[in-house]
């Protein structure tokens, strides 16, 4: 059984650091990609950052150069950094963890429960 969760939200400054974590444990055949994605109120889902292919990372606009994500891989067991720096108050929201493989041509998402990060003085 496939089982993503996240961890490392919590309430920060403007201007502060976070670094949230994503721990993947289960078999996951042909992962094609692996994420963090947040949802803020009112909003839509939305792509954070993602790396795929072990190593080619792609970030939203907003996010460019402030965030970084990052993955290691220990035991067999995949964990799924985001480093995030110089937070502003539009960066809260819920943050979710996604794994993406490829079963038989077709994509197949496994998502954490979210984690929430919230910016505020």
């Amino acid at each position: 059984q496939v089982q993503v969760v996240e961890s490392g939200g919590g309430l920060v400054q403007p201007g502060g650091s976070l670094r949230l974590s994503c721990a993947v444990s289960g078999t996951i055949f042909s992962i094609n990609a692996m994420g963090w994605y947040r949802q803020a109120p009112g909003k839509e889902r939305e792509l954070v950052a993602r790396i795929f292919g072990g190593s080619s990372t792609e970030y939203s606009d907003s996010v460019q150069g402030r965030f970084t994500i990052t993955t290691s891989r220990d035991g067999g067991k995949n964990t799924v950094y985001l480093q995030m720096n110089s937070l502003k108050p539009e960066d809260t929201a819920v943050y979710y963890c996604n794994i993406r493989s490829m079963d038989r041509g077709s994509p197949l998402d496994y998502w954490g429960q979210g984690t929430q990060v919230t910016v505020s003085s």
